[in-house]
């Protein structure tokens, strides 16, 4: 059987932030007509992953996280909802570092005005898992070969330097304008942070875009084919 997809975000009480989801959702069964795609989350909505992920037996499931870096979301919430099905189901990883994202956020950026002189601090949520960290450094490094200014990276939350004290940092060694990158996926308390952190520009979240959207769609297919292949051996 063709394995249905599980969209798992992290669920907010924005209704802009739920629209931009479930836009994105949309969109991905537009990619995948003959696929199920069911959505689920791990926190603040309904249904929860765990409810979900048992809702689709006997059918086999891939989970996709729609989150951008690991984290307890991902190593926790979702991992427990597919081990709990046992072999039935399946997790891919999170939607980034991913070189789509990376050309987004150059879009969105150029989009802003990025101009000479001006630096970018990519704004992420942040964890307290070390593993976030690593993400985002690499989705730093992915933005850096597309645009012609400095990134730094700054978290609103969890480890790390907090995205004020970046923008401050940026602005102190003398760039024109700091521009904050929104390195989440919408609307919600996580974008109001990155909002309020002093840059003098901000970009919009990731989500809806079709980009978004697509990574989502190539991570399924890559675990499909994979648990297609193991179930083949």
């Amino acid at each position: 059987m063709t394995p249905v997809l599980i969209a798992c975000s992290h669920g907010t009480s924005s209704l802009e932030g739920r629209a931009a989801i479930s836009a994105v959702v949309e969109q991905v069964r537009l990619l995948l007509p003959h696929v199920a795609v069911e959505e689920a989350f791990v926190d603040v909505q309904q249904p929860e992953i765990d409810d979900v992920v048992q809702a689709t037996s006997p059918r086999p499931a891939v989970v996709v996280p729609l989150l951008l870096s690991t984290g307890f979301h991902t190593k926790v919430d979702i991992a427990r909802a597919v081990t709990d099905a046992g072999s039935r189901a399946v997790a891919t990883v999170a939607l980034g570092p991913h070189p789509l994202l990376a050309d987004l956020l150059a879009e969105r950026l150029r989009d802003a005005g990025l101009a000479p002189g001006d630096a970018v601090v990519l704004a992420a949520a942040g964890s307290s898992d070390p593993a976030a960290s690593v993400d985002v450094a690499e989705m730093a490094d992915l933005l850096r070969e597309r645009i012609d200014a400095p990134v730094s990276v700054g978290f609103a939350a969890g480890a790390g330097t907090r995205i004020a004290d970046a923008v401050a940092a940026a602005r102190d060694a003398g760039a024109t304008r700091v521009v904050a990158a929104s390195y989440v996926l919408a609307p919600g308390f996580f974008a109001d942070v990155i909002a309020r952190a002093g840059a003098d520009a901000v970009t919009a979240p990731l989500a809806p875009d079709a980009a978004v959207a697509t990574v989502v769609v190539e991570r399924y297919l890559a675990a499909a084919a994979s648990a297609r292949a193991t179930a083949a051996a």
